[in-house]
């Protein structure tokens, strides 16, 4: 796993009226502030990626259908530098992925329905200065291929 990564295993608890699933909580070990909350949504086979923050971390969790999530670590100091990590996310396996900054991060919808995502980032999303880098999803130099892998 990418240094400062986490991986939280999140457990829905269900009964007869629906569901309820804590995604994130303050005196979780990943917890490392509060900026704002909001949803984003992939439609089947699209990929949003890449970006990084400097500053911000990312805490993501799919609550709808199913992402390949992939984290790319191009922290020259990092001793994970240069592996890339695949995350499955969704409803057949409920996790919260914790981002740490720096670390190249997007998504691919892989579900036959739209996915959605629930984000808990650490800082608020500053509109005239963003603290979010991108890089092309395919025309770059991260060592990734978002294609299906059969086999």
């Amino acid at each position: 796993m990418i240094e400062g990564v986490m991986i939280k295993k999140l457990r829905v608890i269900p009964d007869e009226r629906g569901r309820l699933m804590e995604i994130l909580r303050m005196d979780d070990e990943m917890f490392k502030g509060f900026g704002q909350v909001y949803m984003t949504t992939a439609y089947p086979g699209v990929v949003k990626g890449w970006h990084y923050h400097k500053k911000q971390y990312d805490s993501m969790a799919v609550v709808k259908g199913m992402m390949k999530i992939v984290l790319y670590d191009g922290r020259a100091t990092s001793s994970t530098y240069g592996e890339v990590n695949e995350v499955f996310a969704g409803e057949y396996n409920p996790v919260l992925v914790h981002i740490p900054p720096y670390v190249y991060h997007g998504f691919k919808c892989i579900s036959t329905e739209e996915a959605v995502v629930i984000n808990t980032p650490t800082d608020v999303y500053n509109y005239k200065e963003p603290d979010e880098f991108r890089v092309h999803p395919h025309d770059n130099d991260i060592p990734y291929d978002w294609n299906r892998k059969d086999g």
